[in-house]
């Protein structure tokens, strides 16, 4: 029961990465630092719809 989501950079808001997550393991929204290549530099990215 995994979903593809979205991730989306805090900084620019652009939707640059996809991850699968379990839904019922973890119910929170998953947020990472990555890197984005349009501030070209890592930020904090969080799950869009």
């Amino acid at each position: 029961m995994r979903d593809i989501v979205q991730l989306e950079c805090t900084v620019c808001k652009r939707r640059n990465y996809s991850k699968t997550r379990n839904k019922r393991l973890k119910p929170s929204k998953m947020e990472l630092s990555k890197y984005c290549k349009f501030d070209r530099k890592h930020t904090p990215h969080k799950e869009s719809k």
